[in-house]
């Protein structure tokens, strides 16, 4: 028999898990140009820090290997959506910047979320919402330290 605190734990964890794919495959309908979650989070971690990053900084950033990034860099860069250069101090490494072409995509991204987002809100509550933010935020927070 499970105890209590063990069962709350995998009910909490399943919860998230399925929202996780639910929310993710959402989004996913709705993104523009056939974009992808990874893609939109990455344009939106350049645009937001608005500085370059390397493969392996931006592999760390999102907890995915080198070769994740790698792939995903890639298909942006395909894409028009970001500039990678030669690191001018180290050949070895290479610098990655959101480019204009990125930056729109990531605006016409977020235009196209921002209404099922708003919609799921408005269905719980601001306030139900408000008060999940802390709990998810602590445990975001718990789950990176590791």
């Amino acid at each position: 028999m499970t105890d209590p605190q063990n069962a709350l734990a995998i009910s909490l964890f399943s919860e998230l898990l399925m929202a996780d794919q639910l929310l993710r495959n959402r989004l996913t309908r709705v993104l523009p140009n056939k974009m992808e979650i990874s893609h939109f989070s990455v344009l939106n971690h350049l645009a937001r820090v608005q500085e370059e990053r390397t493969p392996a900084q931006l592999a760390r950033s999102f907890h995915v290997t080198r070769g994740a990034m790698t792939n995903t860099l890639t298909k942006l860069e395909i894409a028009g959506y970001v500039h990678i250069r030669p690191d001018w101090d180290d050949a070895r490494r290479k610098m990655v910047s959101i480019s204009p072409a990125g930056q729109r995509a990531r605006e016409a991204a977020l235009a196209a979320m921002a209404p099922v987002i708003a919609e799921m809100v408005g269905e719980l509550g601001a306030e139900k919402v408000r008060a999940a933010l802390p709990v998810l935020r602590e445990l975001r927070l718990k789950l990176e330290a590791d």
